[in-house]
């Protein structure tokens, strides 16, 4: 497994060791050896799949209190998958990083805790796949508004499909500061 640095302090791209022949391939989403071995986590409690059609936008999500780490991945298709760093006090506070996660290129993206997390399909159809380090939290559920013009995303899509909650998120700014992660190193 190839680990690839972002700009953003803990949100790495997992490049898996793929073996195939003429019969397919194999390859390992997950292994807690690994994982650990690279700092990466070594336990997820929840997994979650998606599945969406071209256009549509999930996101930006994320949860204050018990925060959610997650290893995300497409099983079908291909999404432009983006990261969002909104953690109080932290150096890259309000920036994002973005990864075409594929089933071609069976690339993995894992954002820590503290990241908010959305994704845009950019194939017909999308099946999206995340591991995620704590239980789903309805009281903790949050998002920021998918475009923020202070955040700055260049999403591939002009007129998405949101769902009801995403199409009326708050701007980072407007979002309470006990409402949001704070840095710790």
């Amino acid at each position: 497994m190839k680990l690839i640095e972002t700009r953003l302090p803990g949100c790495v791209v997992i490049e898996p060791a793929v073996f195939g022949d003429e019969r397919g391939f194999f390859f390992e989403t997950w292994n807690a050896a690994r994982f650990g071995e690279r700092g990466l986590p070594t336990k997820f409690v929840q997994s979650n799949v998606s599945s969406s059609s071209r256009g549509v936008l999930r996101g930006l999500h994320y949860q204050w209190p018990n925060p959610q780490g997650k290893l995300v991945s497409v099983l079908e298709g291909e999404v432009y998958d983006v990261a969002v760093d909104i953690r109080r006090g932290s150096a890259t506070f309000g920036q994002w990083e973005a990864v075409m996660l594929s089933a071609e290129n069976k690339r993995q993206f894992w954002i820590p805790e503290g990241f908010a997390h959305g994704f845009a399909v950019v194939s017909e159809r999308a099946v999206f796949s995340y591991l995620c380090t704590a239980l789903y939290d309805r009281d903790a559920d949050a998002s920021v508004r998918w475009d923020d013009p202070a955040i700055g995303v260049e999403w591939p899509v002009s007129d998405p499909q949101l769902s009801a909650k995403d199409a009326v998120a708050p701007l980072l700014a407007g979002i309470a500061p006990d409402r949001l992660p704070t840095f710790t190193s």
